[in-house]
């Protein structure tokens, strides 16, 4: 069977073990879990140090954080970032990635990145990094990673095409990088489904409660520019005076979850509800070692833990 007919029949897979499918609020769970095991990256100092031996800077997160996340696409153009990234300030996204490639090529980075994962995992999970559980863990992570279907999901496409690590513990951290950004993707797809630009996706989901709205400056927006989202939102209906949704507002971002969780769901209906139910067991001593370790802000712009 070619590659391509190999992967088509993956995406068309339906129910996993016994025919039983995976519920959406499982497929959500399993993001819950997996989502700190990957963004723990972007905050680790063993990450940064990385980052800083290659030259980028590491005053904020922000310098190593758009190579490290951007660098299985290849050296793409400042452009093609901003698409994929979609809710950053296209002008905060050039800042960062305009030069990143003359600093370090696209493979430097992505050895760089193992690295650091490699070194804040032993760090994080000490003797636990060669337990056989989290090799069975390892194990079901990337069977769903592998079930993934990528058709118009470039990230996840870009983090599926790298080569596996021998590692238990660095395959886990490929496979929660690759089903994160198949998620994410596909909440691409889902915000353009519901009409929303990069700007009005931040400004409703801060809306609803997602977060409060100064934790979403991080994303590079003007104050004129998140007024100006705020006011086309106002006009469809959406957002009330004080700038909180109204119920057609509430209701278009529920929608946008629906949608999110039912586009995620392929994955696990491959791997079956019974062994994903045992790999979210089995990741908890992880996900509670990344979370006490005090490296992820306590409030996020995912809104997880809120929607």
């Amino acid at each position: 069977m070619s590659g391509n007919h190999e992967r088509r029949a993956v995406e068309q897979a339906g129910p996993g073990e016994r025919g039983e499918q995976v519920a959406p609020a499982q497929a959500r769970r399993l993001w819950h879990l997996l989502e700190p095991l990957h963004a723990v990256l972007y905050y680790a100092p063993e990450a940064f140090e990385e980052a800083r031996a290659l030259g980028y800077p590491t005053e904020e997160r922000w310098g190593s954080y758009f190579p490290f996340r951007a660098a299985p696409l290849g050296p793409v153009s400042t452009e093609a970032v901003v698409s994929a990234f979609y809710s950053f300030q296209p002008g905060m996204v050039a800042r960062y990635v305009e030069d990143a490639w003359k600093v370090a090529g696209p493979e430097a980075v992505l050895a760089a990145r193992r690295r650091g994962v490699d070194r804040q995992y032993r760090t994080l999970f000490g003797d636990l990094v060669d337990s056989p559980e989290l090799a069975e863990a390892a194990a079901l992570a990337r069977r769903a990673a592998e079930a993934a279907g990528t058709a118009g999901r470039p990230l996840a496409a870009a983090n599926a095409a790298l080569e596996w690590p021998c590692e238990p513990h660095l395959q886990l951290w490929q496979a929660a990088t690759v089903l994160r950004e198949h998620r994410g993707d596909g909440h691409l797809a889902a915000l353009l489904l519901a009409g929303l630009d990069p700007a009005e996706s931040l400004v409703s989901f801060a809306a609803i409660g997602a977060a409060p709205g100064e934790r979403f400056a991080s994303r590079g927006w003007t104050r004129e520019e998140w007024a100006a989202a705020s006011e086309r939102l106002t006009a469809r209906g959406l957002l009330e005076a004080d700038g909180t949704a109204t119920e057609a507002g509430r209701d278009l971002r529920r929608r946008v979850e629906r949608d999110t969780d039912r586009m995620a769901l392929g994955p696990w209906q491959t791997l079956g509800p019974e062994s994903t139910e045992r790999l979210a067991v089995l990741l908890g001593d992880y996900w509670v070692a990344v979370l006490g370790s005090g490296l992820l802000p306590s409030e996020n712009t995912l809104g997880i833990g809120k929607v």
